[in-house]
């Protein structure tokens, strides 16, 4: 059976290639929340304690629908951790997730 899903990341903002705060759905229960800004900092503590992260876009009109994407990862290199949609991150990315 797949991990349950804790959060939907549907944007991004980078600072420098490095994430500065992503807008997101976090699960409660059997429904999502209302938009919520996440900080790097944050992501990473959640990423870290093993929540499940995925990219993805609410349906209009559909409340906790949403069409999902790429799984979120925790990416470490070196001495770095990178949060990325793929294992070969040199810096955080997340594909095809769009900026705001």
């Amino acid at each position: 059976m797949a991990k349950q899903i804790d959060c939907v990341v549907e944007a991004v903002r980078y600072k420098n290639g490095q994430i500065v705060v992503v807008r997101a759905y976090e699960r409660r229960g059997f429904t999502f929340s209302d938009r919520l800004v996440l900080d790097r900092k944050t992501l990473l503590e959640r990423l870290q304690k093993g929540q499940q992260f995925v990219s993805g876009t609410r349906q209009e009109l559909k409340a906790s629908t949403f069409t999902l994407a790429k799984s979120i990862m925790l990416v470490k290199t070196d001495d770095r951790e990178y949060i990325a949609t793929h294992e070969n991150a040199a810096k955080d990315e997340l594909e095809n997730v769009p900026l705001f």
